[in-house]
């Protein structure tokens, strides 16, 4: 089977090719036999009843500073591909969203991954309060009453922006910390979002849990610690990838979101666990399988193209 690929993702030259999961997936999909095309979201439009994107046909290789050569820049019509791969990293800010609005207009005739409707509707921090039973306690509020009787029922907690990413704006604030109210005034200023508090797990000194799951059955996880002296493991903040296997939480986890991950067509997932606890379902622009790869030989890429072809030839 040969498929017609879209790619709208960021700008292909300053990947890192020996860590981005949507360059393996791209290497991937070449070796299967397929057609990629590469754009960025700023080139997505909708003309005359049409969803079309400005970008070129591309080939991808290993060979950092020559990873990958462009063809000539050409218009294409998107329905007439058979998958367009939603990549882009957050924010997930109103760009992003419409970007889903558009997306959703070729549902019928493309396969979007990961579906854009849900994308939309169950951004990370927002999918894990359907399991309350699975995380810690957490408020969702702007109102800075309502967070400082969070704080004062748990003591020690994480407080972060709502559609925050790649560990930017954690805030770990302790039983003692004065810092609250500044913050909130910070954050505030910045946007009208609201923000998230949860109560603080000890575990993640242990490192904080990447477990990939591709139409809803887990493939894997790799372990991410964060830095002596640093609350934050993810690894854009210099959080340091281990191997680690699942645990029978890990798998209870999956088992109970799986199927609603499967049903919403988010092909490729990666949650967050601390401890026992899930603390978030990444659906926009998961990470994490070349890490996997290296660990485990766990080939997730080739996972997700064999769902998405089995899909397509459904």
């Amino acid at each position: 089977m040969s498929l017609k690929v879209a790619i709208q993702m960021d700008p292909i030259g300053p990947i890192d090719i020996n860590a981005d999961s949507t360059f393996r997936i791209m290497i991937e999909a070449q070796a299967r036999g397929h057609e990629l095309f590469y754009y960025t979201p700023d080139k997505l439009a909708f003309q005359e009843g049409k969803v079309t994107a400005r970008g070129w046909p591309v080939t991808v290789q290993m060979v950092q500073g020559d990873h990958y050569t462009l063809g000539e820049e050409t218009e294409v019509d998107l329905s007439t591909y058979d998958v367009v791969w939603l990549r882009q990293d957050p924010p997930f800010d109103m760009g992003y969203i419409t970007t889903t609005h558009l997306l959703d207009m070729i549902a019928d005739t493309t396969l979007v991954v990961n579906d854009p409707f849900w994308v939309r509707n169950y951004p990370e921090k927002l999918l894990v309060l359907n399991f309350p039973d699975l995380t810690p306690p957490t408020t969702i509020a702007r109102d800075l009453d309502t967070i400082k009787a969070f704080k004062a029922k748990h003591g020690d907690v994480i407080l972060k922006p709502l559609y925050g990413n790649g560990g930017a704006g954690v805030f770990r604030l302790g039983p003692d910390d004065k810092n609250l109210s500044s913050l909130h005034e910070l954050f505030c200023g910045i946007n009208r979002e609201p923000l998230i508090v949860q109560k603080f797990l000890p575990d993640v000194s242990n490192g904080d849990k990447r477990v990939i799951l591709v139409d809803g059955e887990p493939v894997g996880a790799i372990n991410r610690v964060p830095q002596k002296g640093e609350t934050r493991s993810n690894m854009h903040v210099g959080g340091r990838p281990e191997k680690i296997g699942l645990s029978a939480r890990d798998l209870e986890i999956c088992a109970a979101i799986g199927p609603l991950l499967r049903e919403k067509g988010q092909i490729f997932v990666g949650i967050d666990v601390i401890g026992d606890y899930l603390t978030e379902i990444n659906v926009t622009s998961p990470t994490g399988i070349q890490e996997l790869e290296r660990f485990d030989g766990t080939n997730t890429a080739e996972k997700l193209w064999e769902a998405i072809e089995a899909k397509r030839s459904a």
